[in-house]
């Protein structure tokens, strides 16, 4: 994607994380959308203006390739599918969600709230590692918030190699993350920086699933972000783009319109 605000040059300023980088900082919205997704997300440089119709925008996923669906060799497996061991979920529904899960609860991750779900995943917790989702789309949701917000605390190499997928989009990310400060934990109040308030499923398929997020920030207004996820080693692993992005697209958007909103819940 070409950079905004001009060419690249030799400033590197689109090696600095994105509150540091000017075309960003003219945008308070993205920032603490942005701040809501990761808090450090390294960012690929398009302007977040140039999609800003007020609907979600459909992007054009990735191949997922021969991997996406593979377990590899030295992956544990449990039960079905190669799924790991003590993870286990009843996938028998793979229609497009058009409601948020019957049991959905809220859980807090340092100042964000996450939408959770016995039946669709999260099953299993270990600090920042929230795995074992349903193969399903809705299992695929709940994996593209469950897991791009766990890389700013000191433990997010452990969620890059467990909950990534394999390729050349994990390894600039391992290498631009690296050269942060490990702990970046964000403070605050729950819901501070923003809320999760709905997603919309661009495409879906048993291998791979685009995400768009819908945020609502904390003065005014909405945000979009758009992740993918792939089925690998038996559960959905985050897709990050080439550039190391954990996300693909970012936009403002005028309201709910078009995305499937959360329904009530209780927080765990």
């Amino acid at each position: 994607m070409r950079a905004s605000g001009g060419s690249r040059g030799n400033s590197g300023e689109w090696e600095k994380p994105f509150w540091q980088q000017r075309g960003w900082l003219i945008s308070a919205a993205f920032l603490l959308s942005m701040f809501l997704i990761g808090g450090f997300v390294l960012l690929t440089g398009e302007d977040p203006s140039s999609s800003s119709t007020g609907q979600p925008q459909p992007s054009t996923p990735k191949a997922s390739g021969s991997s996406a669906a593979t377990p590899s060799a030295g992956a544990p497996s449990g039960s079905a599918e190669g799924r790991p061991a003590g993870c286990s979920t009843n996938d028998s529904d793979q229609s497009v969600p058009k409601q948020g899960p019957a049991d959905l609860k809220w859980k807090q991750s340092d100042t964000d709230l996450l939408p959770v779900s016995e039946s669709a995943g999260p099953r299993k917790y270990d600090g920042p590692l929230w795995s074992c989702y349903a193969h399903t789309p809705l299992g695929a949701v709940l994996a593209a918030h469950g897991i791009s917000t766990h890389f700013t605390g000191p433990r997010w190499r452990e969620v890059a190699d467990r909950q990534m997928a394999r390729g050349a989009g994990r390894d600039e990310f391992v290498k631009r993350r690296g050269a942060l400060p490990a702990d970046q934990t964000k403070k605050g109040a729950p819901g501070s920086e923003g809320t999760y308030t709905g997603f919309s499923v661009l495409s879906y398929s048993p291998a791979q699933a685009t995400v768009m997020l819908l945020i609502q920030l904390p003065e005014k207004g909405y945000a979009s972000a758009t992740a993918s996820v792939v089925w690998e080693d038996g559960d959905w692993k985050l897709r990050p783009t080439l550039t190391g992005s954990l996300l693909e697209g970012m936009a403002a958007v005028d309201g709910t319109d078009g995305f499937v909103v959360w329904g009530g819940g209780n927080a765990g």
